[in-house]
């Protein structure tokens, strides 16, 4: 620390939105400087500030603070404009005792000064915003009052001096040529001449050509709020960004907690869920305007703990579809503001209201008791083992998640932390969930047999878990090294999400169960690019049931939340592609023929192959995932109408007729019988006769289909 004159006291400055006093501030990091100051997450190294009195137009001490960053590594540009060393930061002191000596200084000036209260005044948004609040909040200590309201020079320049440049394109420099003040750099060491011109044009303003005001300060918010969205709400495109690669447990503070310094909108930050209603690592936040937007952006492939998370434009039209909401229900339970909301998923069927307060207990009081509660539904009214529940502080939300995995009847109960978006987001999901979902039009595999998906319980393959989302096949292959050799034939599989993404999963088939193993034990948390893969050694039906929503690790394997265990081994993976993207042949969703006769007798596969490779769009329905497929080494295209006729009279197999052939049952009571199903659909043609050969049926079912029929139930 080195100061001109004056000494340290305690501090005694309150800040006030209309200040007597201006505490011009200047900071640099060991990266970026100018425009990109702070978008590198570099460490703040220098901080040089001045108090001015604004009625007497005086000035106090000039303070200039070398800090010792944590990675005392100094960039070209840094070296270059500062002249600052390693060795010189080295023996400085680290932010926080740096920053209680700018609260302590600050106050002796003002005491000298003869005033009471202060703003801070900076060049531009970047030093408050991008380096001081992110930079704080990631070393876990909390900023004075004073750094949450602050003059931005480069705008109140603007106003003053409507002529000059945009305030985008604005500088200490040019605001300093644009007066006519001296902008020799050299006379001066780094930073002090930039605080010294700042206090120079201030002056300047203060003029009685002028006669400047300061009144209307920037400001950061203290937290986010919380708050519901309604679907008619008008949202600005300019104003809403997309943010990947998020930890599946992060919440809303954890995301406004990784923008810290930035204002995000009320209610505004959505995560996304899966088809299967899961957090997808997405998350849609819309700020107040679209300045704090771009500063948003310049945060790309910034880190949340060791997670590299990557920000992107987004749409209006985006958050509405995933935060919006227009049930008065859900308006009426998310208008209680600033509650903790607790996601509870499992519940019994049977659990009612008073059911859910029990197993919460006396030491996590539900806000509003009854009305406190939400529980999910289906249209007809079903429960689906969901709620929410709102709390009025941290304490009683923290009891409530220490719960997790308790049981309530005969069932272990999940808690999670949740959002006013995430609760739109589910109530609009299930509510427009219908009643009896068709399947897509037919379409025919393009991938040959030797290289489908095997469902065995042989431990042949390899799952490939936190991969970059833009790794593509060859940097999987270089990734495994040597083990490439004894990969199958197309057998590289990545996994697409819902938006047709990669979703940083693959799954890798090998030669043999022991190539596996080796496979896992060499390369788990090996890393690709900057990021560690976690690999597991799986068999093809277990990469089937991670597909359907289950998970696998180290562990072992965690059921799919759509099936009971007593159906797993009963149940095949069915291959739900867009109609727009390829055919596929009935065979490819309904169960193979039992008999050796029959297999021998099935007809080969018709397949279309396209000039190029493309990423197939994988389709995820609520309980029947894609498969993953090989994007660059098979690829899908439209067969033309006349091809799926064509390729019918060549191989003598039935294609079912192009109108909706196929409904999916879901929800049915577990003792239903085929005549309660066929009563259901009285008043429908079934399918003729010669479909009978594509699904496998008992004698006893068959003789229940007869007489004219048009469609087939499943």
């Amino acid at each position: 620390m080195s100061c001109t004159k004056g000494s340290c006291f305690p501090p005694v400055v309150m800040t006030a939105s209309r200040s007597d006093s201006l505490v011009v501030l200047f900071g640099a990091t060991a990266g970026a400087y100018g425009a990109k100051l702070g978008s590198d997450e570099r460490e703040l190294i220098l901080l040089v500030w001045q108090v001015v009195d604004l009625p007497g137009k005086k000035v106090g001490t000039l303070h200039k603070s070398l800090v010792k960053a944590d990675n005392l590594e100094l960039s070209d540009q840094c070296r270059e404009v500062s002249g600052l060393t390693p060795e010189g930061l080295g023996k400085a002191e680290p932010l926080d005792r740096v920053l209680q000596q700018f609260i302590q200084l600050v106050s002796s000036d003002l005491k000298v000064l003869g005033r009471s209260s202060y703003t801070l005044c900076s060049d531009g948004q970047l030093l408050i915003r991008q380096v001081l609040h992110p930079e704080t909040s990631k070393k876990n200590f909390l900023l004075s009052d004073c750094f949450y309201s602050f003059y931005d020079l480069r705008k109140e320049f603007h106003t003053c001096y409507p002529s000059s440049a945009a305030v985008k394109d604005q500088t200490i420099k040019t605001m300093a040529e644009y007066l006519g003040l001296g902008t020799d750099e050299t006379e001066e060491d780094f930073g002090v001449w930039q605080v010294k011109t700042m206090v120079a044009i201030i002056f300047s303003m203060l003029s009685e050509s002028c006669n400047h005001i300061f009144t209307e300060p920037e400001t950061v918010k203290y937290k986010y709020e919380t708050g519901p969205c309604s679907k008619s709400e008008t949202v600005d495109n300019e104003t809403v960004i997309r943010a990947r690669g998020l930890p599946w447990q992060s919440s809303d503070q954890d995301i406004a907690r990784f923008f810290k310094g930035l204002n995000i909108a009320k209610g505004g930050v959505a995560l996304c869920l899966n088809a299967q209603g899961r957090r997808n690592g997405e998350a849609l936040v819309r700020f107040v305007n679209s300045e704090q937007r771009d500063l948003a952006l310049e945060r790309h492939k910034h880190h949340m703990g060791s997670r590299y998370i990557e920000v992107y434009k987004a749409t209006g039209e985006e958050f509405l579809k995933i935060a919006g909401g227009t049930s008065n229900e859900v308006a009426q339970f998310l208008s209680k503001e600033n509650q903790v909301i607790i996601r509870m998923r499992g519940l019994p069927f049977t659990a009612t209201q008073e059911d859910v307060l029990g197993f919460l207990g006396p030491e996590c009081p539900v806000t509003g008791g009854k009305e406190g509660l939400l529980f999910v539904k289906y249209p007809d009214g079903r429960p689906t083992g969901d709620a929410f529940v709102l709390f009025s502080c941290e304490e009683y939300a923290q009891n409530a998640l220490k719960k997790h995995k308790e049981i309530l009847g005969k069932r272990y109960i999940e808690l999670f932390r949740s959002t006013a978006a995430e609760v739109q987001q589910v109530l609009n999901r299930y509510m427009s969930t219908p009643l009896i979902p068709t399947l897509p039009t037919p379409i025919i595999p393009v991938i040959p047999p030797p290289y489908t998906i095997a469902t065995g319980s042989i431990r042949d393959c390899v799952r490939l878990r936190g991969l970059p989302y833009t790794a593509g096949i060859d940097d999987i292959l270089e990734f495994m090294g040597d083990a490439t050799a004894d990969i199958k034939p197309h057998g590289v599989h990545m996994v697409l999400n819902q938006q047709g993404r990669p979703s940083g999963d693959a799954f890798i088939q090998m030669k043999s169960a022991d190539k596996a193993f080796m496979v896992a034990q060499k390369c788990h948390k090996k890393m690709m690019k900057d990021r560690y893969v976690e690999v597991f050694q799986c068999s093809g039906e277990e990469m089937n049931f991670v597909l359907m929503g289950g998970t696998l690790n180290r562990s072992g394997l965690s059921p799919p939340p759509c099936l009971s265990p007593p159906a797993y081994a009963a149940f095949q993976t069915a291959a739900v592609i867009p109609a727009e993207a390829a055919l596929y042949q009935p065979q490819a969703l309904l169960p193979a023929a039992r008999t050796p006769q029959a297999s021998a007798a099935a007809p080969p596969t018709v397949t279309y192959y396209p000039a190029q490779a493309a990423q197939l769009y994988m389709n995820y329905t609520a309980y029947y995932p894609s498969p993953p497929v090989s994007p660059t080494t098979v690829g899908y295209i439209a067969a033309p109408p006349g091809a799926v006729a064509a390729a019918a009279t060549a191989t003598h197999t039935p294609i079912l007729p192009q109108p909706g052939a196929l409904v999916r049952m879901q929800g049915l009571p577990y003792n239903t019988g085929m005549k309660e199903i066929l009563s259901f659909f009285q008043g429908y043609q079934y399918a003729p006769d010669d479909y009978n050969g594509l699904i496998q049926l008992s004698d006893q079912a068959r003789s229940v289909l007869q007489a004219p029929k048009e469609w087939v139930c499943l």
